[in-house]
């Protein structure tokens, strides 16, 4: 059994808890992370909560689900057509109190509250799906949306990681060779669009020592961005601040 499986499955026996719950979106992390959880044995639910999904999302999602579910016993997929609920959730707000990242942000955070309904009731656990560069780099994950998780199997691994490992575990090629998105847009935007830069250059900018002065041009305006992202999400990254009332 993979490390990261026997890590999964050490946390959750030994905090006495029943079950692994995690959504999946059609991307390469949460299908690595929801096959290294059905490796572990345990009751494994993945969870897919389509808002305005698109249909090559949805359907890679279903895709992986049928794989998992046929190849491991211990696997249950659950779907949640979630469409209604955020468009009703948007009517409470007037158009000044709503705008595209926030409504972007809010489908992540109704997402993060159907899998702890779900992971409730099984006396469950919601394992999360961010990796190194997303958690640890750039801060690109929504704060208590997919950020709000109980345990975190892939962050300390790059995306270049990710690919190689699902690959090895026999994840279907659609989803490795899939563009990464968070799924969170109307339109077809991808992650690296979003950011400015690939996560094969994110991964460079994490490692830079700034002991190198001939680098490219292309370098230079990937560090500038990564710097941007880092700096400006550090409040996702770090603890909560607290004040402390000194007597």
């Amino acid at each position: 059994m993979n490390k990261i499986s026997k890590w999964i499955k050490k946390y959750t026996r030994k905090n006495k808890l029943s079950a692994l719950v995690i959504g999946v979106s059609g991307g390469i992390d949460s299908a690595l992370v929801s096959t290294l959880c059905a490796e572990t044995g345990l009751p494994t639910y993945i969870i897919s909560m389509p808002i305005h999904q698109k249909q090559d999302q949805l359907s890679r999602a279903r895709n992986h689900a049928n794989w998992l579910t046929t190849k491991y016993k211990n696997v249950k997929f659950i779907e949640k057509e979630m469409t209604n609920l955020f468009d009703k959730f948007t009517t409470i707000f007037s158009d000044e109190e709503k705008s595209p990242l926030s409504l972007a942000n809010s489908r992540s955070r109704l997402r993060m509250v159907t899998l702890y309904q779900i992971a409730g009731v099984l006396n469950g656990i919601v394992v999360g799906t961010g990796n190194k560069v997303e958690d640890f780099g750039v801060g690109f994950f929504t704060k208590y949306g997919d950020g709000g998780v109980d345990i975190s199997p892939i962050a300390d691994l790059t995306k270049t990681e990710v690919r190689a490992m699902a690959k090895e575990l026999g994840i279907s090629e659609e989803i490795v060779q899939a563009k990464p998105t968070d799924g969170l847009w109307e339109d077809d935007r991808t992650d690296e669009e979003q950011i400015g830069a690939s996560y094969e250059e994110l991964e460079w900018a994490m490692e830079y020592k700034d002991t190198e002065d001939d680098i490219s041009e292309r370098q230079k305006q990937v560090l500038k961005i990564y710097k941007s992202f880092n700096n400006r999400n550090q409040h996702k990254m770090k603890k909560i601040p607290i004040f402390r009332n000194k007597k």
